[in-house]
């Protein structure tokens, strides 16, 4: 694996990712940000329902990662 690979293992699809994620994103193959995106499905948040609707699940990540940039 190339040392590009072994520092993105852990990116996940994301709905506010910085720009160096959009990279490290972009440089996976296709069948491994398909792998990545089940992961991220099959875990058991997305199984809760929830009375939040798509805009209030994009304003909350829309904090957290405004928070994380200010933070």
């Amino acid at each position: 694996m190339s040392e590009t690979a072994d520092k993105t293992v852990r990116i996940m699809p994301s709905a506010t990712p910085t720009e160096a994620e959009l990279a490290a994103w972009a440089a996976l193959p296709r069948d491994e940000q398909l792998r990545r995106y089940q992961e991220a499905l099959s875990h058991p948040d997305c199984a809760t329902p929830t009375d939040d609707s798509m805009d209030d699940v994009l304003a909350a990540a829309r904090q957290q990662a405004a928070a994380r940039t200010n933070g």
